[in-house]
């Protein structure tokens, strides 16, 4: 028979979660980053939303990654320690030239500096800073390199060239470039840029102060009141922006894609013991309650419980001030694994458009969960149909999703992305 089910987790899981609201951000760049003190609207913004930034920058006019590689207060900076954030702005021209030029004048110095940060900051995250196309495009490298004749032709470059480095560096990118087209394409009436139609006017240095606080605390824009200098339509229009290039896709600029993800499995001995395998992964602390009273905090314990019977485990795999969190039953009289696992649940097509099929192949389901890259549960249906679960993911946005499943004291999982 079949039935549709309106769902919604209220299970005590948690993704991700993300509650730490004082965020330390080092700026390296250049103009684009110092006119119009971009760090300083950025902390505004935060203190708006109850959250601090604590931050330092170093932007000399021009610059490049190359010459903060070499720069002394740069790395002195970096080498302070502590930051939850690094910032890497390039020169606005230099990420959009011939690809050869780009992986010799641009891709080294990105992984150097990434790698500098990540030596003397073991939480830090580079996130580089995607920038824009000028209005009209790059006049003086037209007659050489026809693609930046147009601002949508440098801005499409632009944007591939920064994906590349985050994406070569497991770094996060700021999609500044992104909101910046989303108002031009949106919001025309707002000016983004300065009379040299290269730096950026207080609404762009705004849009991306808005983008670089939803980067790196993961709120919705939405909920900012702070305007700044512009109008309250202008600046409402601007986090409208922010909110559908970033915020509803956070994934898409790797923000959460290294996060923790905890997993495990278990099997069951005589006399009551049981070992845990630990199957985590971006993490590098762990916590185990195991159901008993009893807890433990190394990677896999070895745990023996006071009787028989069916106990609920919780690991918490942590790394920095990210975390995440899953429960299990462990049934101690029963021989053999019970997996926490991804292998195990089919799920097709994916990445999915719109409807998610789950194969359950001879297996007993007893709940759902579909969680978004934030590990807040979300409401959904879905349609059971003999040997397998119809979701329906028309209306949710593009971005990365959880489908969790709990069956005969296993819980299942899978990632699924969602176009």
């Amino acid at each position: 028979m079949k039935k549709t089910i309106k769902y919604f987790a209220l299970l005590f899981i948690s993704l991700n979660t993300f509650s730490q609201t004082t965020k330390r951000a080092l700026f390296l760049g250049n103009s684009y980053t110092y006119v119009n003190n971009l760090p300083q609207i950025t902390a505004d913004i935060a203190n708006n939303m109850s959250d601090s930034l604590i931050f330092d920058s170093n932007c000399p006019g021009g610059y490049t990654l190359q010459g903060h590689s070499t720069n002394v207060t740069s790395l002195n900076k970096i080498m302070i320690g502590n930051w939850d954030f690094v910032g890497l702005q390039e020169q606005s021209q230099r990420p959009s030239f011939p690809i050869a030029q780009v992986q010799t004048d641009v891709f080294p110095y990105a992984r150097m500096l990434d790698s500098t940060i990540n030596f003397y900051n073991s939480c830090a995250e580079t996130m580089f800073f995607m920038t824009w196309g000028r209005k009209n495009g790059d006049a003086s490298n037209c007659p050489t390199w026809p693609l930046v004749c147009t601002y949508s032709g440098m801005d499409s470059l632009l944007n591939l060239r920064y994906q590349m480095m985050a994406d070569s560096n497991n770094a996060m990118v700021s999609a500044v470039g992104a909101v910046w087209k989303n108002i031009r394409q949106n919001y025309p009436l707002i000016e983004l840029y300065q009379a040299d139609e290269s730096h950026p006017s207080e609404a762009g240095s705004y849009a991306a102060a808005c983008c670089f606080y939803t980067s790196m605390f993961r709120k919705n824009p939405l909920l900012i009141s702070y305007n700044y200098t512009l109008s309250a339509t202008d600046a409402a229009n601007i986090r409208t922006a922010v909110k559908t290039i970033v915020y509803d896709s956070l994934m898409n600029y790797n923000i959460g894609a290294y996060d923790p993800l905890a997993n495990c499995n278990y099997t069951a001995g005589a006399g009551n013991l049981v070992t845990f395998t630990n199957q985590s992964s971006n993490a590098n602390s762990y916590v185990w309650y195991f159901g008993d009273g009893d807890s433990a905090s190394v990677s896999n314990p070895v745990h023996t419980y006071p009787a028989s019977g069916t106990y609920s485990v919780m690991l918490i795999a942590n790394y920095c001030s990210y975390s995440d969190t899953i429960t299990l039953l462990v049934n101690t009289t029963s021989l053999g694994i019970n997996t926490y696992d991804s292998s195990a649940l089919k799920t097709y097509p994916n990445p999915v458009n719109d409807i998610l099929i789950v194969q359950l192949q001879n297996i007993k389901i007893e709940n759902v969960i579909l969680l978004d890259a934030l590990g807040n549960y979300l409401e959904f249906t879905y349609r059971i149909d003999k040997d397998k679960i119809n979701i329906d993911l028309k209306s949710f946005a593009p971005g990365i999703y959880f489908i969790r499943l709990n069956s005969d004291g296993k819980m299942l999982s899978q990632k699924i992305i969602k176009n």
